[in-house]
């Protein structure tokens, strides 16, 4: 140990001291990896030592969240999103990073790529909920956000059946005006997120610009052939007995089944000439499903399922791109299907299933968005943008909070705003956009939707 030792004036010895004292250890608590979980563990004890289980409300609130889980899972799990997610997979697959960047990515035309955003999304007739697969897998390929922002309204809120039944049941002048909002939200609002978050889209559009030229495997009209049976198959198991029978929408609904089942049949011959299933597998899957829907015609959901049980057998027992669908379909699976549950639980606790109530009174709703103020029409904003709809249900349940003092102008907004957006509906695009562009959709939205109903509530 080397010590300095100095002789001073008065002849005492000074110099540096040892260090005698011993060295505090390092902690082993890690704060930064405990304070969410134990937030969580917290939060959650919190929760249950409070919960109000003798109240009638929260119980009855509690019912109306199974109810309208189970409701979903029973309408729109088998017929829309499982589907949708097949969709999805095969654009991933399918469709070349290329050809997506060429028609909707960050550099293409404006006009191109939001008129094609715009009629994809229009032609699908779905849900908040059912889109949302099909926007991940475009956004992923490679689409600018102003065109997928686009298809993502326009899929909901561009519904011709919805629009015809708004302007039969609500009158000609709303189901007009929502028909032009729509139109026009679906464009403006995806170049409002162009111009919010230009600098990502022009980093974007760069990058595209070193792309190399993909090698196209299978001719565009192959392709373009291979979706039109699989959206077929989409709108044709979707399509929604009409209000009033008779007429070409009832003939339409008569025959859904038999059309569902032609496309069905379409994809699979397909999948036999270009994709190496092999005959006897597709006539298999067929006899399982033609089995029961001419043995149980009163049950089709039945014969529905089985054809997907098989059409998954059928892309994981055949080697190659089938095994590739199915793997980009089932990451598609992985992501949206836990956040939409959980939103369409919290949903149904909050605001309840169309007709029924939630914690929190419809009377309060329909009490607060009468006359045509602004805060009457951003209420009806903000409430049609966190409650789910499913495709058709908002017209009937507003029939009703009009009948219950409604203004027009807020009835307007809640129909631009609701069908395009859902709690589920965000808890999804947050995973696939993040917090920010999110924030800034649904606020878009709102917003437009809020400015839209006090300009038509003034002149109607």
């Amino acid at each position: 140990m080397n010590e300095t030792l100095a002789l001073t004036e008065d002849g005492n010895v000074t110099g540096n001291a040892p260090d005698t004292s011993v060295p505090e250890e390092p902690s082993l608590i890690d704060w930064k990896a405990i304070w969410k979980p134990l937030a969580w563990i917290v939060g959650g004890f919190l929760i249950f030592f409070f919960l109000p289980i003798d109240s009638t409300r929260f119980s009855n609130a509690v019912i109306e969240s199974l109810a309208l889980a189970k409701w979903y899972a029973q309408e729109h799990v088998l017929l829309c999103l499982v589907p949708a997610f097949f969709i999805a997979g095969a654009v991933a697959v399918f469709v070349s990073q290329g050809s997506v960047m060429k028609y909707l990515g960050a550099g293409a035309s404006k006009v191109l790529s939001y008129g094609v955003a715009s009629v994809s999304g229009s032609v699908l007739a779905v849900c908040s909920c059912t889109v949302l697969p099909l926007f991940a897998g475009i956004w992923k390929r490679g689409a600018g956000l102003g065109p997928a922002i686009a298809f993502l309204y326009s899929g909901p809120a561009i519904n011709v059946l919805a629009i015809i039944l708004t302007a039969r049941i609500l009158g000609p002048e709303i189901g007009a005006a929502r028909a032009v909002g729509a139109i026009l939200f679906s464009v403006v609002i995806g170049l409002f997120m162009h111009l919010l978050f230009r600098k990502e889209e022009q980093a974007k559009a760069v990058a595209a610009i070193h792309m190399p030229v993909p090698d196209v495997e299978r001719p565009l009209w192959q392709t373009t052939l291979l979706f039109a049976a699989m959206i077929g198959l989409l709108v044709s198991a979707t399509w929604s007995r009409p209000e009033q029978a008779g007429g070409f929408w009832s003939a339409v609904f008569a025959v859904k089944w038999l059309l569902t089942g032609g496309f069905a049949l379409l994809l699979g011959v397909l999948m036999v000439r270009w994709m190496q299933v092999k005959v006897y597998k597709l006539a298999i899957a067929a006899a399982a499903v033609l089995i029961p829907a001419l043995a149980l015609p009163q049950y089709p959901l039945i014969a529905f399922s089985i054809g997907l049980i098989a059409f998954v057998s059928l892309l994981t027992t055949t080697r190659g791109e089938t095994e590739s669908w199915f793997m980009a379909s089932w990451d598609f699976s992985k992501q949206i299907m836990p956040l939409l549950l959980a939103g369409v639980l919290v949903a149904g606790l909050l605001l309840g299933r169309p007709g029924a109530e939630g914690l929190i009174p419809s009377a309060w709703i329909s009490g607060l968005v009468g006359g045509n103020s602004l805060w009457a029409n951003l209420f009806a904003s903000v409430v049609g943008a966190f409650m789910y709809f499913a495709t058709l249900t908002e017209v009937p349940i507003l029939q009703g909070l009009i009948g219950a003092g409604m203004g027009k102008g807020p009835a307007l907004a809640l129909l631009l705003a609701g069908p395009a957006l859902s709690l589920p509906n965000m808890l999804v695009i947050r995973s696939v956009l993040g917090t920010k562009k999110t924030v800034a959709f649904v606020t878009l939205v709102v917003v437009m939707a809020t400015i839209s109903g006090m300009i038509f509530g003034h002149f109607f």
